[in-house]
């Protein structure tokens, strides 16, 4: 019964705390309606069996709940007894589709700062821990928590309606839903710190929330972005071998690639730059798109990714678009240039970024400096939060200082 539990929690606690937002109108008291009723949940199911609709089930219990928790304090505020007296009244306990993309607009509205609105998304949409997001963003787990305590407080106090925008107002709410659903799928895809690689059921709820905003704004950056998350998760069968480590991009079995998805993805580049508005994200998803055409590693079209980084250094510049680029020039004029570039950033702005220094090392190594190479992996290795990540670095480490040379020409992880 723990196991089905936890595939429960896991499939379906964002759409059971979205459902419960809405009917209850309080961030926190979803919350501690959720975990009421799956503790109710661990009582009642090994006895009676798990009900047919499993979130129809957790709803209508944390819904009713709720309402306990609000009449044993109605004696103390009028407001928790109006809104028991409210919520006892109503019996709508069914789930909305659209319900996840309703608490996404909630969670990004513009009366939140973005860094508010990328904490509350990450904690309620995610599931992220305060420490988790202190982590991934290199912030005091008190600070997180704090954004998030007081985006609650404004999302209440200035009564924002939890609803999706009018199509009007949607191309104007866009971009940081766009930067948040991006952030939840990487989160999925890699995570930040941890045993585990990857966490796909935050990966694969990305998607379908790109998916769900695609049907209600076919807009360019949305096809881009679904494009991109799509590409990307194609490979994810690949990106672990049978003990759990890291495997390059330039090592994947291509075998495993979900073809499916590479030609749902390809084709939604093809209708962005059809529209001739291409912005970051529909970019980002046309060099994935190119390493997913690629039959080899060798075949891949690396002087056209290039241009393609280049475009997107323009388009958005960023210190992590530029060490991308700076890989992909490694890939057409070698690691030297490459090297020059690299450098400045993982001793500057990229400073406190694992990736950089692991860049740095294998341009390092690519020009047979194999000490400095070593030392910049630990560098690397230092700064890495997440289990297999590790692992791969100090096999990497090994290599430079025994006998083993990798190949002088292999890309880093760039675009993995």
């Amino acid at each position: 019964m723990s196991d089905t539990l936890d595939s429960i929690w896991r499939r379906d606690r964002r759409r059971v705390l979205a459902t419960l937002i809405r009917l209850l109108g309080d961030f926190d008291l979803a919350e501690e309606a959720l975990h009421d009723a799956f503790l109710a949940a661990t009582q009642t199911w090994p006895q009676d069996g798990v009900p047919a609709n499993p979130a129809a089930w957790l709803i209508s219990a944390g819904r009713f709940r709720a309402i306990d928790k609000l009449r044993r304090r109605a004696r103390f505020t009028a407001a928790a007894a109006e809104l028991a007296l409210t919520l006892s009244d109503s019996t709508d306990d069914t789930a909305r589709p659209d319900d996840p993309l309703r608490l996404i607009f909630t969670c990004c509205h513009p009366a939140l700062s973005p860094e508010a609105q990328v904490a509350l998304t990450l904690r309620t949409l995610c599931g992220l821990t305060t420490e988790e997001i202190a982590r991934a963003f290199l912030v005091r787990t008190p600070t997180i928590a704090q954004r998030i305590t007081r985006a609650k407080a404004r999302l209440k106090d200035d009564r924002v309606p939890y609803d999706v925008p009018e199509p009007g107002e949607m191309p104007a709410r866009l971009d940081p839903v766009l930067r948040v659903i991006y952030l939840m799928f990487n989160e999925g895809y890699s995570a930040h710190a941890g045993p585990d690689l990857l966490r796909a059921d935050l990966s694969d709820q990305a998607i379908a929330l790109g998916r769900d905003l695609l049907a209600l704004l076919p807009d360019a950056e949305v096809m881009g972005l679904v494009a991109l998350m799509l590409l990307t998760r194609a490979r994810q069968a690949a990106r672990q071998d049978a003990e759990g480590a890291i495997v390059l991009l330039a090592d994947q079995d291509r075998s495993l690639w979900d073809r499916g998805l590479i030609a749902e993805g390809s084709a939604l580049v093809e209708r962005a730059f059809a529209t001739r508005q291409i912005g970051p994200y529909t970019l980002q998803a046309a060099i994935a798109a190119l390493h997913s055409a690629a039959a080899t590693a060798d075949q891949t079209d690396w002087a056209e990714i290039l241009a393609l980084y280049t475009v997107l250094l323009r388009a958005a510049p960023s210190p992590v678009v530029a060490l991308n680029r700076a890989v992909a020039l490694a890939m057409v004029q070698g690691p030297a240039p490459a090297l020059a570039l690299i450098a400045p950033l993982a001793q500057g702005p990229l400073e406190s970024y694992a990736p950089a220094h692991a860049a740095q090392a294998e341009m390092l190594e690519r020009l047979d400096r194999r000490a400095e190479a070593a030392s910049a992996f630990r560098k690397a290795l230092a700064l890495s939060a997440q289990e297999p990540e590790q692992r791969h670095i100090l096999r990497r480490i090994a290599a430079l200082e025994g006998t083993t040379a990798r190949p002088d020409a292999r890309a880093p992880d760039e675009g993995g």
